[in-house]
Order: structure tokens, then sequence, then C-alpha cells
């Protein structure tokens, strides 16, 4: 069921958000982009008439931690929503049962840190259930914890047969995925960047059978061109997958998928953003040289298949683009992704932790289809496997 057809009027639904923000020593939040992607959903349970009962880890605590409470967002989450915050110092027990018990239509409450408790990890079923009894409906809304099988994100959902659906959050990650790797219209780009082809291994397979085109870029390009026989000088290169690099592209092949690789590259004598530079061809890269970003002619040709395709996946950077010399490549895919959606109607999803830094450097986040707010989950889910937080809500029981 969409969140859009329930009604949540007289219901208390227990919400589980992904709070986990950064925080400066003062406690004062660095960055609320967590907390501003679930307000649609808490604002639709509160304007329906519900009690938006909120739940949520914050870092990595052993036991109750005072400096990872919960209580220091209440003030900012209250600012964002207009309205005061109802705190319940615990997450389960009495003082948790009242607060829930008496809060009143439209009010919001948010319990303690889930994790002071380890069976929270645990995915602690006795645990589950007394979070459960606080509430009506169950809502997961919590997508960057979707791939991690906890109490709160995959166990209490068999509490709620018939009442547990997705927020406005998950909802759309999820239907994003599913665009990309099942009903995207063609053609399909996967762009995949990053430092070595062993991170992305699972990715690219699964995706081989979703795509018409697939873009490398980032470090892991200089397996595939040593593989062919390229000099790759001193760049980024994983010897033991060279094998598992030609293997890829022989599949690519048997499965008419077109595999770019870069043809020019970016050198620099030392990894240093203040490096003597010069663009050569890929395959030529002069002893003591190390690639660290995609050249000139392979930023035209990467923004050509882009630009043409309708549906496009981003994972991965193009170069060293933390600096801002070999940025270029990089910054020209996601200047090509904005072009794809704005001009060409393309559907574009951005997901993995350093496009998403990327993108949101570049200031470009909000000119695509879609920017996922869950790293693993998002990376998980590109691999093919099905996401607890997500199973536990599909399941018909």
């Amino acid at each position: 069921m969409s969140i859009d057809q329930f009604s949540f009027a007289g219901k208390k639904a227990l919400v589980r958000v992904d709070f986990n923000v950064p925080m400066d020593a003062q406690f004062n939040i660095t960055d609320d982009t967590r907390i501003k992607a679930a307000l649609p959903t808490i604002q639709k349970i509160i304007s329906d008439g519900g009690v938006a009962i909120l739940m949520s880890h914050l870092g990595r605590p052993k036991g109750a931690d005072a400096s990872l409470s919960l209580s220091h967002l209440v003030s900012h989450l209250g600012k964002l929503l207009g309205k005061s915050i109802h705190f319940a110092p615990d997450c389960i027990g009495s003082e948790a049962e009242r607060i829930c018990q008496s809060a009143q239509a439209g009010d919001v409450v948010l319990l303690e840190n889930l994790r002071f408790y380890s069976e929270e990890e645990k995915g602690d079923a006795e645990f589950a259930q007394k979070l459960a009894s606080l509430g009506d409906v169950y809502v997961n809304d919590a997508f960057g914890t979707a791939h991690r099988a906890h109490a709160s994100t995959a166990v209490m959902a068999q509490y709620f047969p018939g009442r547990k659906l997705f927020g406005y959050l998950m909802e759309a990650e999820v239907n994003s995925i599913d665009k990309v790797l099942n009903s995207g219209e063609s053609p399909v780009t996967a762009i995949i960047g990053g430092a070595k082809v062993s991170s992305k291994i699972t990715i690219i397979e699964n995706m081989l059978s979703k795509v018409n085109h697939l873009i490398i870029g980032g470090g892991m390009a200089y397996t595939f061109i040593t593989a062919r026989g390229g000099k790759t000088g001193n760049s980024l290169v994983e010897p033991d997958k060279m094998q598992l690099a030609l293997s890829l592209m022989e599949k690519a092949e048997q499965m008419g998928v077109q595999l770019h690789l870069p043809t020019d590259t970016l050198i620099a004598d030392q990894f240093s953003n203040d490096a003597q530079t010069q663009i050569c061809a890929i395959d030529q890269i002069p002893d003591g040289w190390l690639g660290l970003d995609i050249g000139p002619e392979t930023i035209e040709t990467y923004t050509r298949v882009i630009t043409s395709s309708k549906t496009i996946l981003w994972n991965g950077p193009m170069g060293v683009f933390e600096m801002s010399n070999f940025s270029g490549g990089t910054i020209a895919v996601a200047k090509a992704l904005v072009e794809a959606t704005q001009k060409h109607a393309a559907f574009t999803l951005v997901g993995g932790g350093d496009s998403v830094a990327a993108i949101n450097q570049f200031n470009l986040g909000d000119q695509v289809s879609y920017v996922s707010t869950g790293g693993g989950a998002m990376l998980e889910s590109l691999e093919g496997i099905v996401l607890p937080g997500i199973a536990a809500v599909l399941e018909k029981a």
C-alpha cells in the first residue's frame, strides 16, 4: 500500500527514520539532509490527524551515551516542522509508553537512540515487539539502514500485518532503483567509477543484463587497460583482478553491451593537486606517472553516450575529484547527467557515497531525477540483493 492511500487519522504511526546526522562538538547539526528527507512522511501523518512516533539510531554507541542522545536533535527538528517535539528519554519501557499513549492527534514524538540497546543491532524479536507495542501502524522511511536486519528496520514489521508501509523517501528510493534495474526506457546506461574493480564487481555483473551501455571511469579503469596490454605507469592497478576485468569485457561483448573505457587520461608525476600534469593516451602512460582523471577525448565520448540515453545510473567518480585539478571528468559527467535530464527527459539516478558527494559539491543535485540517500543500501540494491528492510514491508504477513 502506498503512503498516499493510507489515512493516519486516529493512528499512532511508528516511523523508522534515519536521523544519523553529523554534529559538531557543541552538538550543532552540521548536515541535516537526512532529517529534511523524512519531513514529507512526518507531515503526511500529522496532517492526517495521526501521531508520528519517530525511531532512529545515532552513531555507534556501546550502551547509553549522552553525547549520542537524540535529544540533541529535538530543537532543530522542531524548527523544521514548526512545532514542539515530545522527547521520550528511552525508546522502550514505561516512560516511553506513557509519552506515546498521551500523545494527541498531530503530535510528534521522538524516541531515544535505538542503539543504546544492543538488541537493536542483533535484530532481537522481543525488543522489536516492545517497540511495536507503542504504535498502531509501522512506516519504514530509513533507506540508509534498509540493508541492516535490525530490530527496528526488518524485524518489527512482522507485528503489523496489513499495517506496514514505506514512507515517501523509502518509496522514492525503491521506485528509482526499480526503474534503473527493471523498467527504464532504453537506452539504459550505467556509469561505474571509483578506485577499485574489486569493490564494484558485483554491481557490474548485475548491471550487464540490465544496460545497453556500461561506462567505466576512475581508478578501476587502469586495471582494465593493463589487462588489455596497455602501459599504465604508476596508476592504481589491481593485478589480481586483471583476469576478472578481461572476463567482464568478454561478457559485455557476448551480451551485446557496449563497454566504454577511457581512451585518454590526465596524468600527474605525483599524487598531489600541485603535481605536473599532461594528457596522454590511457594505454601509453610513461613510467613514474599516474592517471588521476579521464581526458578530454574520453569526456566528449562519455558525454555523447550519456546525453543520448534515456535511463542512467551514476555510481562512482571519474577521477580524484576531491583535488580540483583532477575533478574535470567527474564534473563533466555530472553536467552530462543534468543535460540528459533537463533537455532529453532522461531518468537519472545518482547513488553511492562519492557520486552523491560529487553532485552535491558541484551544486547539481537538484537538477537530476533522483539522488539516493543510502550509500551501502544503494550499492547492495544495485548488486541485486533484496534488502531486509524492504523485504519486511513487502511480505504479505
